[in-house]
């Protein structure tokens, strides 16, 4: 049995060719027998409907889609879709890509999507860290959890302890009694670097 699967964004339903009529022409042209349909942005995981034809789908069957990203937000995770679909003994039909299936030609085209996977997720993780590398050439800091507090509200906090004890500035600002002691801390160690 050949199926095919539509899915349009909210957001874009009926631009760049992607609307849903368009998508299933294109697969009625292609050989779909049954078509199914999603209306949810790339982003989501949750594709209910095709959750359940992906389930549906065995042996000897045969998936028709316009374009990988129709179900896949990466190239990684169409990847990892389409390896399980061929070790299961379904055909994956990527208009815009090609028949991917266990022949050798089917084989072949599914190994250079891998490398172009691969490829993309490589240049994510090297732009990640040549963007962290600059973040932190400027001081911004990039690595564990985000700072709760600011500087300029730790620093206003400490200026309190001035007049007030730690459990007050702590009711006052919100900055709990041990955030205060470790900033006060680097605060003097700082003052006498400096000095």
């Amino acid at each position: 049995m050949k199926y095919g699967y539509a899915r349009v964004s909210t957001q874009k339903q009926g631009t760049d060719g992607n609307s849903l009529e368009d998508q299933e022409k294109k697969l009625r042209e292609a050989g779909a027998e049954e078509i199914v349909s999603d209306t949810f942005t790339g982003t989501k995981i949750d594709r209910p409907e095709f959750s359940k034809l992906i389930k549906k789908l065995g042996a000897g069957d045969e998936l028709i889609v316009t374009k990988l990203d129709r179900f896949a937000r990466t190239a990684v995770e169409g990847g990892q879709i389409v390896r399980d679909l061929l070790d299961r003994g379904v055909s994956v039909n990527i208009l815009n890509l090609g028949l991917l299936n266990n022949t050798p030609t089917g084989k072949l085209i599914f190994s250079v999507f891998l490398s172009f996977a691969e490829f993309e997720r490589d240049m994510i993780v090297e732009r990640t860290q040549a963007g962290k590398q600059i973040a932190r050439e400027r001081g911004v800091r990039v690595d564990g959890r985000p700072e709760k507090f600011s500087k300029k509200q730790i620093e206003h906090a400490l200026d309190l302890l001035d007049e007030y004890p730690y459990s007050e500035v702590e009711r006052m600002t919100g900055i709990s009694v041990s955030t205060l002691v470790r900033a006060k801390r680097k605060r003097k160690a700082a003052e006498s670097q400096e000095g």
